[in-house]
């Protein structure tokens, strides 16, 4: 090979290997990208609802189970987690109470180093918390979201969410809980509330899917 063929194929090369960088950026799945602004918004998963607790629900420790599930997968791939607590400050108040164990986050949704937690005193978890400038602090455009109980919290934030301009949000059903409720003497089982309120979120403001539905969709 001459000089003059060396000298031509330079630029030839370097522009191949250029391009051939470019296309594998392109190439790339963008998914890390997109969902790294997705946030799990963890709602009042706390002591008081479990087994023992003054406000317990039915299968609150099943979907924590599955809650944690969807817990690991965030943590796995870095993505932003914020755990809301409840402390109740209303005169009357049952359960929640400040300084008590019932008011601690269940240990295997608690929050580790690096996750932020965030104290509420009303239903909506957007309510003087500081949850909204955390989400903008996090570029955050995407919620997850799951918790207790799925008739109040879930529900009234989900709804505030998709309000305030969060179109893209994810409620994680088997890792909600409810209890029974009543109205005009009649008793409503805690499956239907769950049914109920879950089917008005997916109507329009959420989708909604379960744990291992929201970890095989994501991971595709």
């Amino acid at each position: 090979m001459n000089s003059f063929t060396k000298t031509a194929l330079i630029p030839i090369l370097c522009w191949t290997v250029s391009c051939s960088t470019i296309s594998k950026r392109e190439n790339l799945d963008s998914s890390e990208f997109v969902k790294a602004d997705t946030a799990l918004l963890i709602l009042d998963v706390q002591k008081d609802f479990f087994p023992g607790g003054k406000f317990e629900l039915e299968e609150a420790e099943q979907a924590a189970s599955r809650g944690k599930i969807v817990l690991e997968y965030f943590r796995k791939k870095e993505w932003p987690v914020i755990h809301i607590q409840h402390v109740s400050t209303r005169k009357g108040a049952t359960f929640f109470f400040p300084g008590t164990a019932g008011v601690q986050l269940e240990e295997s949704n608690a929050p580790i180093s690096g996750e932020t937690t965030l104290i509420k005193h009303t239903v909506n978890a957007f309510i003087n918390t500081g949850l909204e400038e955390e989400l903008k602090r996090n570029k955050v455009k995407k919620l997850v979201i799951y918790g207790m109980m799925t008739h109040m919290v879930v529900d009234s934030t989900v709804r505030a969410a998709f309000d305030m301009g969060y179109k893209d949000i994810t409620v994680i059903s088997d890792a909600c809980a409810t209890k029974e409720l009543s109205f005009e003497k009649i008793k409503i089982p805690a499956s239907r509330v769950h049914a109920s309120f879950l089917s008005g979120l997916g109507y329009i403001f959420a989708k909604i899917k379960t744990s291992s539905e929201f970890v095989q969709t994501s991971s595709d």
